[in-house]
């Protein structure tokens, strides 16, 4: 897969990121007995664009890459849909595929649509109807259900060739450190992001066990049904996912996880605080239910958190790449000034502690 950085094949800043008509004449050819199309982007969210389609009587949701995205390696749509597709036939909790588009004439770009799930995804507020007794539920659920995912055979349902079996972590830090040196011209000199890839680089844990990985696991990532108890419906955003080392997914979870004593001012306290309420599981629950649901020893999380931190940083400097140069409308990037060089701060304040 490239690395190039530069702007994806996309649509102009002032033209829609969908083509209703080109997705109206394709939906007709596909599925005929629809009917009127219905199209609504949905606002959460920095990662691939997601709309809300209604064709008739059927509700998708249409997943497509971002405007001018930077490091496209992040933002592959088919790759996407491969993982949920396949992972449709075991019990990890997917939204069931419906169709791929790569015909780039039909919108502009790659898509493919999947069902609609119903649910709450939780970021900044807690629906009300999950009180004091249903909060440990959801980081017991949030955990159960990578368990779930560490626990597929990617062979048996077809993704025994989504990732090389070994070399996981190594291969993380030399993209990531690709894509760093190539962002950083493009945007400002950011010596600490540097220098927490030289301690990764010289501090790298034997991987014991390689598993399908999501890559991006954290609470705002999945859905949880519409009711009480709390139920995790879907995982969302695969873009990330490969085969890898498991214990990176539990140590990206973890950093994403708040508790009370944390840093108020850093970008994971502006993004979620909702599990510094009473009743949350602590982040040391959470990996004592994953060591006893998985039968996996955790070991060196330290440096599977700040691998996590240093990868978000990098992303999140190629999406303020993105904003220097006019590519973007979420106002989101723009705090990236300030909000990725304290990422920074964080992953250093791990390493020395």
């Amino acid at each position: 897969m490239s690395q190039t950085i530069g702007p994806s094949p996309s649509a102009p800043p002032d033209e829609p990121l969908v083509d209703e008509a080109g997705l109206a004449r394709w939906l007709a050819e596909q599925f005929p007995d629809g009917g009127d199309l219905l199209v609504h982007r949905h606002q959460a969210g920095h990662s691939n664009e997601t709309f809300f389609i209604t064709w008739g009587d059927n509700e998708w949701v249409l997943r497509r890459p971002p405007r001018g995205a930077f490091l496209p390696t992040a933002h592959d749509v088919a790759r996407e849909y491969r993982v949920l597709t396949a992972l449709g036939s075991t019990d990890v909790r997917v939204p069931r595929t419906i169709a791929m588009c790569s015909d780039d004439s039909v919108i502009g770009v790659p898509f493919y649509l999947a069902e609609r799930v119903h649910g709450d995804v939780i970021r900044t507020d807690l629906p009300e109807r999950f009180g004091l007794e249903e909060r440990a539920r959801i980081g017991e659920e949030l955990v159960d259900a990578l368990v779930e995912l560490h626990t597929v055979d990617p062979a048996a349902c077809g993704l025994g060739d989504f990732g090389k079996p070994t070399g996981y972590l190594e291969r993380q830090l030399r993209r990531w450190t690709g894509q760093m040196q190539l962002t950083l011209p493009l945007t400002r000199p950011l010596a600490d992001l540097e220098r927490i890839g030289e301690w990764l680089t010289g501090n790298l844990p034997e991987t014991v066990q390689t598993t399908l990985v999501h890559g991006d696991y954290k609470l705002d990532n999945v859905m949880f049904a519409p009711s009480t108890p709390a139920q995790l419906l879907a995982i969302l955003d695969w873009e990330m996912s490969t085969l890898g080392d498991p214990l990176a997914d539990v140590g990206y979870m973890l950093v994403f996880w708040r508790e009370p004593d944390d840093d108020a001012d850093d970008l994971f306290g502006r993004l979620a605080r909702v599990t510094e309420l009473p009743g949350f599981r602590s982040r040391a629950e959470l990996l004592e239910r994953y060591e006893t649901r998985s039968g996996r020893k955790v070991t060196n999380l330290s440096w599977y958190q700040v691998l996590a931190i240093w990868k978000l940083a990098i992303l999140l400097e190629g999406s303020y790449a993105r904003h220097l140069a006019g590519l973007t409308d979420d106002p989101f990037f723009a705090e990236m000034e300030h909000g990725v060089p304290r990422l920074a701060e964080r992953a250093l304040a791990l390493i020395h502690p």
